[in-house]
């Protein structure tokens, strides 16, 4: 497989529905709500919106972590949003994220709602909110937010670029595999020399900087995203392993990857969050039988 290819893009691009691979069928150029569907609120202040894919477990791991610094004020309902379904485009949803990716977050806890999109925003909100899991000096404040922001620009090359070529497109083509293969691969190198001097991302304190990045690079040396390991050799990748492997134990970690899960071993899903009591019940089950 060379890559070449003799297509010529045309003069003007027209939308071909039937493109697009794995995602077609929720991938449009246009924005806005393709059906009227108001969101459901619980009894929380705190309504996450989302599911279990690593951008919608830095906001569950994040809201577990305020719960158990002892933040009363994290408690959260997390509704499932079943992206394949397109749930993401109904008329609530829109209103909540227009971008209409998950996960948006809305705070009732005031006079008016607040909606909160994109997961380093809602990551930023809550540690301001709550003045938790965000350096209080000013050097390490500021590499905890360069840290955070490096994730949110990098990861797309990740997810949209190494993710959707080797895995998602309808066919495999030498040329974006490689150009995405060096850069997630540059990425990886760039977090091992920081862990190498580094117990966390900002230094000795665990923070949102950790929270955001584990998800996506944690996930990518534990072969649990895209299951590359093997391919891009992130074994070599010591210090990433280090801190991947030392975030994957916290008991808070373990819960916010269960919450909006419906993949994967059974013992690992909570469809949805309204109570802690909720990781012992089993609410999966319940919303199995109701479905």
């Amino acid at each position: 497989m060379t890559g070449k290819t003799s297509f010529k893009p045309p003069k003007v691009w027209i939308w071909d529905m039937e493109s697009g691979g794995r995602f077609a069928k929720i991938n449009r150029p246009i924005a806005g709500a393709t059906h009227e569907k108001e969101l459901p609120v619980g009894r929380h202040p705190l309504q996450l919106y989302s599911l279990a894919t690593p951008n919608g477990v830095k906001a569950t791991v994040m809201l577990e972590e305020l719960l158990a610094l002892g933040h009363k004020g994290a408690e959260y309902d997390a509704w499932l949003v079943r992206i394949n379904d397109g749930e993401q485009f109904g008329s609530g949803f829109v209103a909540a994220n227009p971008n209409s990716k998950i996960p948006a977050l809305v705070d009732h806890s005031g006079a008016e709602p607040i909606r909160v999109f994109e997961s380093g925003a809602i990551l930023l909100y809550l540690a301001e909110k709550f003045g938790a899991l965000i350096p209080a000096d000013p050097a390490k404040r500021a590499e905890c937010l360069s840290w955070l922001f490096w994730q949110m620009g990098a990861t797309p090359f990740l997810g949209g670029g190494f993710g959707h070529f080797y895995v998602y497109a309808p066919e495999r083509y030498e040329y974006p595999i490689n150009r995405y293969t060096m850069e997630v691969k540059r990425q990886l190198d760039v977090l091992d020399r920081h862990l190498a001097g580094n117990r966390y991302m900002a230094g000795d304190e665990y923070s949102i900087a950790d929270i955001s990045i584990w998800p996506w690079y944690g996930g990518l040396v534990s072969n649990t995203v895209y299951e590359a390991a093997e391919f891009l050799q992130t074994h070599t990748y010591t210090h990433v392993i280090r801190w991947a492997n030392e975030i994957a134990k916290r008991d808070t970690v373990r819960r916010g990857r269960m919450v909006n899960r419906t993949w994967g071993d059974a013992k690992m899903q909570l469809h949805e969050r309204h109570d802690a009591s909720d990781f012992e019940r089993g609410t999966q089950d319940k919303l199995e039988t109701a479905e």
